[in-house]
């Protein structure tokens, strides 16, 4: 029992006065918009906690039986007992399971300060019941009308008493009277029952139509004689010409007392709808990491040298979208989930130019440095805690504007507590376990109801839009495997791990939460899956490997993960990291090179041979082995970028572990032979060669009529367009020309990697205020403390108060005079003080010193040694002595 059940708070400031400092932080992490900013005392709390705002705020992160006892309190008397509340959610008949998670959910409501009052007399927050009962306008989720009482206000004392007789009851001298009657009828089971047995079989018919609600229904002037059997027992009521409403009384009579047709007292299970090995499991979710690597390098080089231009609104447009999702081979939803990774890890951004487009920023050159399992750390922890939203792109926002890639609106705050909260259901599955979708998604809308929302689970809210976006894309990413959290995407939630490995037994505590095993262990050493994490098990797992260290939350069950502080996230993330890298392969040296102008590489490549086998030859086909094709125009960019035949020959025998074949080799001769023959200058330009037969071949070519060449001396031609588009045209003719500088000398073309200035990774836009950290926490409850000290401190009368009676004015001479004695007797006084700025306080304080038109006293509101000018004092008083 709850330390408010033993006592009869007045108030909600009151019960909140009565909490110990453990309970008030309770109250503040669940509900931080109530330290921000922080209460001046308790009084001022609970005032901050029954505003509609933070009332409504809370009413939505309750989970739905919470809610629904919420509900109940609402359409029960004020104050309710317990034992009400249980006949109200439990029915006439009783309901184990009811009875025995409802005093949880009591605690819930009581913990956030939405109910208040000991057991005999609870109250729901005046607020919370003005949402929740119902009325015309806005109907109870319950599905009750209003009570007799209520239904009956307007009516005159006539018809009441007309009702009281049909109903069978004595006449009574006044309507308030004849209204208990009738509500005391109603309410009695066995009364209720002898006058419903008389009903004719339409007015049950009737009744049993609008007993689940909704309680409205319309009648004509002239009713059928079932309705006016019903009307002239009170069992309907008019509340507006043609409209009756089934009071509240003679709802629960026919529903057995039950507030809700279903209700739900344990959340839906989250059911397995495949199991795969372990090491299946992590092998699928790395070979997908290692994919997701390659897809942002691959997207990321496609924008090297200026990507798509930035709409005037922002964001990409549809064309590039296409282009870009053409370019990495994938659907254009996915390509907006590559590009918003990349955005969100602050690897690409605009480049703020007046021509503005989308580029790498110079964090990506440092995150190709880095291993590969840091650099999906990297990618995964910018997911997981990212606002922006890829799945919307497409749709269309409030003004009805489509919703672009890399652009505004995207943004939606539920989103990676939904993520963390999806990925946390799949921890508490056995280990290889893939969940129904369906089952995720009802153990969502329980934890999360949206209010009124149908309870079918067909509606499609924006948070079960994000739970399926979330399952997509950690398969995606490779923090799942074949739809099972992988032990990285485990290590990445903070969850302790899920496995035994190399026949190390898990501690005591691991025997309650599954097996652990210890970052940085690989998947091979896992023999078979782990048993399921029961939902509400405290699970103690510790890592058993030296150095690995999980964040603080390792200590509670997977089911129960909250979402990490920034530095737990980093720990966990590095966990997750060390757990990948044995999984991912090494990077080759070599490719396999085959007569057909191809070559194979069986594996990821190391860096420099990607970066020249990248510019040499041009990808066929990706996927577990990577297939380069060699062509004359691959051959020419590699020696436009400064690479000679030799160059080229050298490279291939020392990187291949087949012998060159003959036509490659024949290949890079011949090009390399024609490669430069024909020179391209700026003039405006004009094409020189030594061969002067050849000059005449291009000149009679029809090709070239676009270029508008015209002969300047027998070896030089002089062209009406630029260098690169004479250029472009010469090798669209099967020439291989090269460009020469203002000296005559060939110009080598290397790849321009256009970079931003440094940009910073977006900031994810919170859903409201940040749960407060230990230490704001602490300092907040003092500070409330204190202030709830000096707001209820008995005082001595002094002076005139002010309007209100809130802070007595004293003279200069009595504030001096009041300080001064204070400082001898050592006693604390109460002040009135305005700070430079004009805000009003009151403060309780000890004065050491008086000198100097200042006071220096221990101020117990700040718990701290303070200096006050006496001038901004605008009264004391001295405390009472008791």
């Amino acid at each position: 029992m709850s330390p408010e059940a033993h006592s009869a708070p007045r108030s909600l400031a009151e019960a909140l006065r009565a909490r110990d400092d453990a309970s008030l932080a309770a109250l503040l992490r669940s509900r931080p918009d109530l330290i921000t900013p922080v209460p001046t005392d308790l009084t001022q709390l609970a005032t901050r906690a029954g505003t509609r705002a933070s009332v409504l705020r809370a009413l939505e992160r309750l989970d739905r039986f919470a809610l629904q006892t919420a509900e109940a309190l609402a359409v029960a008397p004020d104050p309710a007992s317990y034992d009400t509340l249980l006949g109200l959610m439990a029915g006439d008949a009783g309901d184990q399971t009811v009875a025995g998670a409802l005093p949880r959910a009591v605690g819930t409501l009581r913990e956030q300060a939405l109910v208040w009052g000991a057991d005999d007399r609870l109250r729901l927050v005046r607020t919370a019941r003005e949402l929740l009962a119902p009325s015309p306008q806005h109907p109870s989720p319950t599905g009750l009308g209003p009570t007799v009482q209520e239904a009956t206000s307007g009516m005159s004392p006539g018809r009441i008493q007309e009702i009281v007789s049909a109903a069978g009851l004595p006449s009574t001298h006044d309507s308030v009277s004849a209204v208990a009657a009738l509500t005391a009828l109603f309410t009695d089971r066995r009364k209720m029952a002898k006058l419903l047995a008389g009903a004719p079989e339409p007015a049950r018919e009737v009744l049993s139509r609008l007993v689940w609600g909704p309680p409205y229904g319309q009648v004509t002037a002239d009713p059928a004689a079932h309705l006016r059997w019903l009307l002239d027992r009170g069992l309907l009521l008019p509340t507006a010409p043609g409209t009756v409403v089934l009071p509240r009384e003679v709802a629960l009579h026919l529903r057995e007392g039950r507030a809700h047709r279903t209700p739900e007292p344990l959340p839906p299970a989250v059911a397995p709808a495949a199991t795969h090995s372990p090491q299946v499991v992590d092998a699928t979710a790395a070979a997908q990491a290692y994919t997701a690597l390659a897809t942002v390098e691959e997207l990321l080089k496609d924008w090297d040298e200026g990507g798509p231009a930035v709409l005037r609104a922002g964001g990409l447009s549809v064309r590039d979208l296409k282009r870009t999702a053409v370019a990495l081979d994938v659907s254009e939803p996915v390509a907006a989930f590559w590009a918003e990774l990349a955005y969100a890890a602050g690897l690409v951004a605009s480049d703020g130019e007046a021509d503005e487009r989308y580029a790498a920023t110079p964090a990506y050159d440092e995150w190709l440095e880095q291993p590969p399992a840091e650099r999906w750390a990297r990618l995964a922890q910018a997911w997981l805690t990212a606002t922006r939203t890829a799945g919307l792109v497409g749709g269309r926002d409030t003004k009805d504007r489509t919703l672009s890639a890399l652009g505004p609106g995207l943004d939606r705050s539920a989103a990676p507590e939904v993520r963390h909260r999806v990925l946390s259901l799949l921890a508490s599955l056995a280990q290889g376990a893939a969940p129904d979708t369906e089952s995720v998604l009802a153990r969502l809308r329980w934890e999360r109801p949206l209010r009124g929302d149908r309870r079918d689970g067909t509606e499609d809210d924006l948070r079960s839009r994000l739970a399926r976006w979330t399952l997509s894309e950690a398969e995606l990413l490779g923090v799942t495997g074949r739809g099972a959290l992988s032990s990285h995407g485990r290590a990445l939630l903070g969850a302790p791990p899920a496995g035994k490995t190399g026949g190390q037994a898990g501690k005591a505590g691991d025997q309650a939460a599954g097996t652990a095993e210890p970052p940085g262990a690989t998947s091979k050493a896992a023999d078979s899956p782990a048993p399921t994490v029961p939902a509400e098990s405290p699970g103690s797992a510790e890592p058993t490997g030296p150095g690995d260290k999980l964040p603080v939350h390792h200590h509670r069950s997977p089911d129960r993960l909250t979402p990490l502080s920034s530095a737990e996230q980093a720990v966990a993330t590095a966990a997750a990291a060390r757990l990948l890298a044995p999984l991912l392969p090494d990077p080759l040296d070599h490719v396999l090179l085959q007569a057909d102008l191809t070559a194979v590489a069986p594996g990821p490549l190391r860096r420099p041979l990607a970066d020249t086998l990248g510019v040499l030859a041009d990808v066929e086909s990706k996927g577990g082995a990577t297939v380069y094709r060699f062509t004359p125009a691959s051959v020419r960019r590699a020696l436009d970028a400064g690479r000679t035949a030799t160059d080229l020959h050298a490279f291939l025998a020392e990187h291949s572990r087949t012998p060159v074949p003959q036509p490659l080799a024949y290949l890079i001769d011949d090009v390399a032979r024609k490669h430069g023959h024909l020179r391209v200058g700026a003039a405006s330009a004009y094409v020189r060669c030594d061969d002067d037969a050849l000059l005449n071949e291009i000149l009679a070519d029809k090709r070239a009529a676009a270029l508008r060449l015209r002969r300047l001396a027998p070896t030089v031609l002089a062209a009406q367009t630029d260098p690169a588009t004479l250029l472009e045209g010469l090798r669209a003719m099967g020439y291989a020309p090269a460009a020469e500088s203002a000296e005559g000398d060939v110009l080598i073309t290397r790849a321009h990697a256009h970079r931003t200035p440094p940009r910073t990774a977006p900031e994810p836009v919170p859903e409201g205020p940040p749960p407060p950290d230990a230490t704001l926490l602490a300092a907040a409850i003092r500070a409330i403390r204190a202030g709830d000290l000096a707001a209820t401190a008995p005082r001595k009368p002094v002076g005139e108060p002010l309007a209100g009676g809130e802070l007595p004015r004293t003279s200069s001479a009595e504030t001096l005079a009041t300080m001064q004695a204070a400082v001898l007797t050592g006693d604390s006084v109460w002040i009135g003080y305005v700070n430079a700025d004009g805000a009003a306080s009151q403060r309780v304080i000890a004065p050491v010193r008086v000198e100097g038109g200042f006071v220096t006293a221990y101020d117990h509101t700040s718990d701290e040694v303070r200096t006050y000018p006496l001038h901004r004092i605008t009264g004391v008083a001295e405390l009472a002595d008791d």
